[in-house]
């Protein structure tokens, strides 16, 4: 039984107190909070979570802070340090809408500050704090600015008003391209606004005697009745330029659509003339297609007709050609019978001797005595007569007898048949 006691004892002993125990040394820090754990003989342990922070009861002493950004919002309504021509101050009235981000500085002796000077108050008055100290170092800023800084990342060279305290000068340092009463010129960041840097400028000694550290300013909104009547005029100056830009570009689409119009006129154009050119082309080939047809016509009909003639003219050859041998057939036949009938005659005459001959002659005398006579008239001779043979009258009457002989032969060709028509005329 005691045994069992015992054992149940040191059961919870060790599943009870001894956790109970370490967790009274050990002590967990959550993610975005830091534990400061203080000894009793004054030092000081810091332990950033998430982790875990060595404690041992009665010992040592521990408070827990935070370690997140802490957001600001900032509403400042104040006057810039604007200048007329004459170098009188002429302030703007300008409101600005800001948020400011700071945090617990990242050293030990930032955290103990913070942790003795800052988040020692109430919420409250923490958030006060930090809104009275950024809204004071933005009015300074606002004051060392000209309104055209304000609207403007990129600041331009500006001459502080005199009378200028170095230490306001200082302050100014961070604008880019400020001049200080002494003449000296720095420049800021170039990433920043001016109106961020002067403020952090000016605010960090006084953050860093809370353990803060200033990480970033957001200017959401600058607002004056000068940038509203500038904006005003450049929105009106943008719509004009736009309504500009439009005009422009609607007349440059009006002049577009004009020139393609054209071009696509000219084109048309160029192309009912290529159109018209080329019915004339087919024309004019159709015409010379004509005419070279007509031509060909015209020869072929020439070849037919020249064929013709020809086949005309070989027609005559060949039928003169018969013809003339006819007609020689027809001679010699003629002549042969002319020869056969005189052979005939000459025969006969040779047969019945001068006497058949003599018969002929007085039987024929009726018919030739009248055309000899006719022809003794109408001739003019002259006979004359000497010498021996008869004289020229005997002469006379032997060619007459000669060419009566010859008449009388012809005639009885004629009357024997032999001859054919044409020849007996």
């Amino acid at each position: 039984m005691n045994i069992l006691i015992l054992a149940a004892a040191v059961a919870f002993g060790v599943l009870v107190v001894l956790p109970v125990i370490v967790a009274s040394f050990l002590r967990n820090v959550e993610a975005g909070t830091i534990r400061l754990v203080s000894w009793l003989a004054g030092g000081t342990v810091i332990y950033r979570g998430p982790g875990k922070s060595k404690e041992i009861p009665l010992l040592t002493t521990g408070t827990t802070i935070s370690s997140k950004v802490i957001n600001v919002d900032l509403d400042i309504t104040d006057q810039t340090a604007d200048l007329d021509a004459g170098g009188t101050p002429q302030p703007i009235k300008v409101r600005v809408l800001a948020s400011a981000i700071v945090s617990v500085g990242d050293t030990d002796v930032l955290i103990k500050t913070a942790a003795n000077r800052f988040f020692a108050k109430p919420e409250a008055d923490q958030v006060n704090t930090l809104t009275d100290l950024l809204s004071s170092s933005a009015r300074r800023a606002i004051n060392l600015l000209t309104h055209d800084q304000l609207f403007s990342a990129r600041s331009a060279p500006r001459v502080l008003p005199a009378g200028t305290s170095p230490v306001t000068a200082v302050v100014a340092v961070p604008i880019r391209a400020l001049t200080t009463t002494d003449g000296a010129t720095e420049a800021i960041e170039d990433e920043d606004d001016p109106l961020a840097v002067i403020i952090r400028k000016a605010c960090s000694r006084e953050l860093t005697d809370l353990g803060l550290i200033f990480n970033s300013l957001n200017i959401k909104v600058v607002q004056s009745e000068v940038a509203d009547a500038r904006r005003r005029m450049s929105a009106a100056e943008a719509q004009a330029t736009a309504d500009i830009v439009s005009a422009q570009q609607a007349r440059r689409a009006k002049e577009a659509t004009i020139e393609a119009e054209r071009i696509i006129s000219d084109r048309q154009r160029e192309l009912e003339q290529t159109k018209a050119s080329n019915a004339a082309l087919v024309a004019q080939a159709e015409a010379k297609r004509q005419e070279a047809m007509g031509v060909q016509r015209v020869a072929e009909l020439d070849a037919t007709q020249i064929a013709q003639a020809r086949a005309d003219a070989e027609k005559v050859r060949i039928g003169a050609q018969a013809a003339a041998e006819a007609e020689a057939i027809r001679i010699r036949t003629v002549a042969s019978a002319q020869a056969e009938s005189i052979q005939k005659v000459n025969e006969a005459i040779a047969a019945g001797g001068e006497s058949y001959f003599r018969y002929r002659q007085i039987e024929m005398l009726p018919v030739i005595a009248p055309k000899i006579a006719e022809a003794l008239a109408e001739s003019r001779m002259i006979t004359v007569s000497g010498g021996e043979g008869g004289g020229a009258a005997n002469q006379t009457t032997n060619q007459i007898a000669s060419v009566i002989q010859t008449v009388l032969a012809a005639q009885l060709v004629a009357k024997s048949g032999v001859l054919g028509p044409d020849d007996k005329k």
